[in-house]
């Protein structure tokens, strides 16, 4: 194997030699003659590092070892590691659906796998990131003999950008009927066709922390996608809950679900609409809430968005805030990494100066234990989420 040496701006490495596994193209010197998926070795003072050399991205290597090339033993220990990560979601008995690897967070950057039931599915972000998917098919197999089949999702250029497709690796096809568990909930997931790999794994733990606070309440999940916030809403207790969202054939998935789990389809409404539009109509009409849950989808992929994220957020937010009943909660949730967890607070506290309203944050939490984040790539921690008590001002 012929690995390439690159030269990286020695001022980022203090940021490398703490973890951090991108480096941008900006930082380096050379390396146009290198194809997507080489392994390269780069050196930034005295630090040496192995990592993939990626054409097309602004993140130009991805680095996965500081010793040498990683190889079929080296990511099988990888695979092994996150697995044993998530012994506990396993032994629960009620959840089978999680997030296996986490790119970054599990020393293999760029690509994820998603676990649902007997099927796994691989995603990656980086054209070079093919060179590794079939290191990984043998590791995954060989971590779990209960797998009936793995799967990969990529791009398809022809159906448009960020089209995926479904593919399988080995094995059989998931039923696109496919039912898992979450904390003994039942949830249907389409592999193929679902955003993600079917379900945000990511909020499971935020979504049970919202079962506890719902007892008694009248709740509107906004960007309810196919309603698993509504789902433990109303286990908890919840009177009444509608579920917002505008995509096409979610009222649908959102009724199988609560179906799946024998919910009084009276307790439970879908609304197909635009989530801003329809908290204004809300608050003119005057009509309240006890609890609203704010998980929108990401307002910002890249640094250059993040502001007009922020105000995105500051409206979503002013407007919820309008639809509350005193002494309700809101329960607000941020995707992207551009926004901090401190810059999503300031963006709550504007929210409320906005609306004449005191906030007082009673629950703050991010990611789950199967979306863990190196001490030192602090992008790795993207989700936050928070629950406010929502007071009249004083």
């Amino acid at each position: 194997m012929t690995v390439a040496d690159l030269q990286i701006d020695p001022a980022i490495r203090g940021r490398l030699a703490q973890g951090h596994p991108w480096i941008y193209r900006n930082h380096v010197r050379g390396g146009q003659e290198l194809r997507s998926g080489q392994w390269v070795r780069v050196r930034a003072g005295s630090l040496v590092a192995y990592g993939l050399w990626d054409a097309q991205s602004a993140i130009a290597v991805r680095l996965f070892s500081s010793k040498a090339v990683p190889d079929q033993a080296w990511f099988a220990e990888r695979v092994w590691e996150a697995w044993e990560l998530r012994a506990t979601l396993r032994q629960s008995g009620s959840t089978s659906a999680y997030r296996w690897i986490y790119g970054e967070g599990d020393g293999i950057p760029g690509l994820v796998v998603d676990r649902y039931g007997d099927y796994a599915v691989i995603q990656s972000y980086a054209e070079s990131l093919k060179v590794v998917i079939p290191l990984i098919v043998p590791a995954l197999r060989a971590c779990d003999h209960d797998l009936r089949g793995i799967l990969l999702r990529e791009y398809d250029e022809h159906e448009g950008e960020g089209a995926r497709r479904t593919r399988i690796l080995w094995g059989e096809a998931p039923p696109e009927d496919l039912v898992v568990q979450e904390h003994g909930l039942y949830l249907q997931a389409n592999l193929s066709h679902g955003q993600k790999t079917g379900l945000f794994l990511d909020q499971r733990e935020n979504r049970r922390s919202t079962e506890a606070l719902a007892g008694g309440c009248s709740v509107l999940n906004c960007f309810a996608y196919t309603g698993a916030f509504s789902l433990y809403a109303l286990r908890g207790g919840a009177t009444q809950v509608i579920s917002a969202d505008i995509g096409r054939g979610l009222a649908e998935a959102a009724a199988t679900n609560l179906t799946l789990n024998r919910f009084d389809a009276s307790r439970h409404r879908f609304v197909t609409e635009d989530c801003f539009p329809l908290l204004e109509r809300y608050s003119r009409m005057g009509q309240r809430f006890q609890m609203i849950i704010l998980d929108p989808p990401s307002f910002a992929r890249q640094k250059r968005s993040m502001h007009a994220a922020l105000r995105a957020y500051t409206r979503l937010n002013a407007l919820a805030l309008g639809c509350i009943e005193p002494g309700g909660l809101l329960i607000s949730a941020s995707c992207t990494s551009q926004v901090s967890p401190e810059q999503f607070r300031s963006m709550l506290a504007d929210a409320a100066s906005q609306s004449e309203m005191r906030l007082q944050i009673i629950h703050e939490a991010g990611q789950p234990v199967d979306h863990p984040v190196p001490v030192g790539f602090p992008e790795g921690r993207y989700l936050k989420f928070v629950v406010a008590r929502a007071l009249a001002s004083l």
